[in-house]
Order: C-alpha cells, then structure tokens, then sequence
C-alpha cells in the first residue's frame, strides 16, 4: 500500500466526515485517518450516528497495534469528555500514536481540552491543516455551536424572473423532478424543517425526506416545525402525520416579538436546546423574510427554473430593505445545473462597520 502525507490523509478525512451529515446531531461530523510510522494508511473511519462510536475510536480499532508510533489525522479537535462514549483523546494515547494532525479546535467547552490531554501523555499536536475545508464541511455545526443557535439554510424555487407562484396560486411544479430530488437530498442533512402556518394551509406540505420516485420515506427525518402564531394549523394537515415528529411553534409557547408574532430568535434558540444543530427553512415568503430581516439566515439554496411568469407571488417577501443601499448582499459559492435548473448557493455578507 503506497504511503500517504498527512495532508492527503485530512483530505481522506475529511471525506470521510461528510458521510456522516444528517445523522451525527448534536454530534459534529468527524473523520479521522489513522498512518503507522511508515505513512501507511492502518485505520480510517467517521462518526456515523449520535451515540455511536467517534471517528477515533473506529479508526483505532482498524489499527489495532499498528497505531503504535504513528500519526492520527483528525478532521476536529478529539473530544475529551465522558459522554455516550469515552474521551477520545485518552484512547489516542492509550494506543501510543506519536502525533495527532487536526484541522480544527473543538468551540464545545464540555468536550474541548484533547490537544492539552494529549500533549500532556507526550504526544505531538499540529493544528490547521486543511482548516478551511473541514470548517466548511462541518460549518452546520461549528456555527450553531458558536452561536447556540441552528445554522439556518433557506431554500426556495423560483422562476428566472423570481416568482414561486402564478397569479392563480399555482406552484407545482417549477422546477423539475432532478431538482425536487436535490430537495430531498438536502433535507436529508438537516436535523429540522422549518414552514410557515400559511405555506402549510395553502399547500399542505408533508415536509419529509422521500424518494420523489416512489414516495418512500427515509429512515431518518428531521423535526417538523410549523411556525403558527395563533394556532391556526388544520388538524388534518399533513405535517400532523405518524411519518415525522412535529412541533407546532406558537406565540404563547415560544413568545412574541414586538409585531406580537412568534419570535423566531427564541425559536431557533429552542430548537438549539432540543439539539437541533442545522435547520432548512422551507416557508413562504413572508416567513423567509421575516427570517432574513432579523439577521437569522446563514446560507441561502436558490432553485431558478428556465421558466419565466411575469407576475405572481415572489419568492421573498419584505426582508427589511427600503432602499438599493441597505439590500442584503450575498456572496454566491456554488452554481450547479440540475437538470433543466440551477442551484445557486449564497451566503450573506458581514456588514462592514
């Protein structure tokens, strides 16, 4: 087996990682390459599942004795408290690796202290290699654990000319069948869905992960959250259904911003404490801008069709911006064809000052 660099192995790490999105919250996702002293790749592994083993701990296992004197490549600072498992910074140096690589520090003061525990048994520490990259495919959790908050990703479809309905209220379908499946797949690595009392009485979504093929539902589905002010949810709406747990957020039992509406930074803030770690929101325009006027959104995931209306109801309501200046600028990250559509992704930009 040829040898590897410890920067080839973060980036088999961090590969490695990213397998586990969707399914590791309140958990990071974390990939971790075990090299013996010659740079041959012994062990590898990823945290698969909350509760499950660490990424370390897998890796380790592979290795066995061939850990010994070697290097671990870790894609995030290894935890350093009891928890469902034990310290994984213990059972680095219980193996007698020699180094540990690691991308980047752990913001969680419950579990962060591994660099100085492994230090402490003589061990070699580095940090930053590959930093950007695995701060980006871990970013869900990293934000939401810095903030105390989930790392919020609106998602809308939309026209070219930015319509998500015609002017007779009809919406499906604008985009095309790949997209709506990219859809899915997007819902699938976030630990909550988040809609509007008026997007669930007008079209009443079921707000699941599915296989837009056949309907079948996924294993795993994220929390349902309906945001109803007044408790006007039809009990007969699909987002009640057996197929996913649901939370009708209300006014009463979140609390009320000034406009007397649920307050959506106390809602995210519960969401965080109920160990939601990143959130889609999939509300109408109103709610979406409600979201983004309060400074909450993180990411946005735009779907344009080839499609042009003309009128209709637009993808973003009032947003907060009553002139050309105070408009919300974004950096754009990603463009990608889907099918017949784009996916554009985007991330506010920080206001200078």
């Amino acid at each position: 087996m040829a040898s590897l660099t410890t920067d080839e192995a973060m980036r088999r790490a961090i590969g490695l990682a990213v397998r586990g999105l969707g399914a590791t919250s309140p958990n990071p996702i974390v990939g971790c390459v075990i090299l013996d002293p010659a740079g041959h790749v012994v062990g590898e592994g990823f945290h698969a599942y909350a509760g499950g083993p660490h990424a370390e701990i897998v890796a380790l296992a592979q290795a066995g004795d061939r850990a010994r004197g070697g290097t671990a490549v870790v894609t995030l600072e290894p935890c350093d408290h009891v928890g469902r498992t034990g310290p994984c910074s213990t059972a680095l140096a219980d193996a007698g690796v020699a180094t540990v690589v690691l991308a980047v520090p752990d913001p969680n003061p419950v579990a962060a202290g591994g660099a100085d525990t492994l230090r402490a048994a003589g061990i070699a520490v580095e940090f930053g290699l590959r930093a950007d990259e695995a701060e980006a495919a871990n970013i869900a959790w990293l934000t939401a654990v810095r903030r105390r908050r989930p790392y919020l990703t609106w998602k809308y479809a939309a026209t070219l000319d930015g319509r998500s309905a015609a002017v007779d209220g009809t919406s499906m379908w604008i985009t095309s069948e790949a997209a709506r499946a990219d859809v899915h797949a997007l819902r699938g690595t976030v630990d909550a869905i988040i809609a509007g009392v008026g997007t669930v009485r007008t079209d009443d979504p079921r707000l699941t992960v599915r296989d837009p093929r056949d309907g079948a539902l996924a294993i795993r589905q994220p929390l349902r959250v309906v945001v109803d002010s007044a408790g006007r949810t039809p009990v007969d709406a699909r987002v009640r259904d057996a197929a996913a747990p649901t939370w009708i957020a209300t006014a009463a039992d979140v609390g009320t911003d000034h406009h007397g509406r649920v307050d959506l930074s106390a809602l995210l803030t519960r969401l965080y404490d109920r160990g939601v770690r990143s959130a889609l929101l999939e509300g109408g325009p109103v709610l979406a801008g409600a979201f983004l006027r309060a400074g909450l959104v993180d990411r946005i995931v735009g779907y344009l069709a080839p499609k042009l209306l003309g009128s209709g109801a637009a993808a973003l309501g009032d947003a907060g911006v009553p002139t050309i200046a105070d408009a919300i600028e974004l950096t754009v990250v990603d463009v990608t064809q889907v099918g017949p559509d784009l996916r554009i992704t985007a991330v506010p930009r920080q206001k200078e000052g």
